[in-house]
């Protein structure tokens, strides 16, 4: 989807040089989202459901929102 293909690499050209390996991998957990599924979390609409909700995906996802 385009609009996540913006997103993203807007988050990586910001942050892609301080990520750890715990950020890369919450970043690679979103990504095999679907599109739409990631999208909704992104834009607010969606929560992340308890089997995401972990203290690096949260941060990697207010990360990616204010990129």
């Amino acid at each position: 989807m385009l609009e996540n293909d913006l997103i993203m690499t807007r988050f990586l050209d910001r942050h892609e040089a301080t990520l750890s390996d715990s950020d890369v991998q919450a970043v690679d957990t979103l990504m095999d989202l679907s599109d739409n599924a990631l999208l909704d979390l992104i834009l607010g609409r969606e929560d992340l459901s308890a089997e995401y909700d972990h203290a690096s995906i949260k941060a990697v996802l207010d990360q990616i929102r204010t990129a």
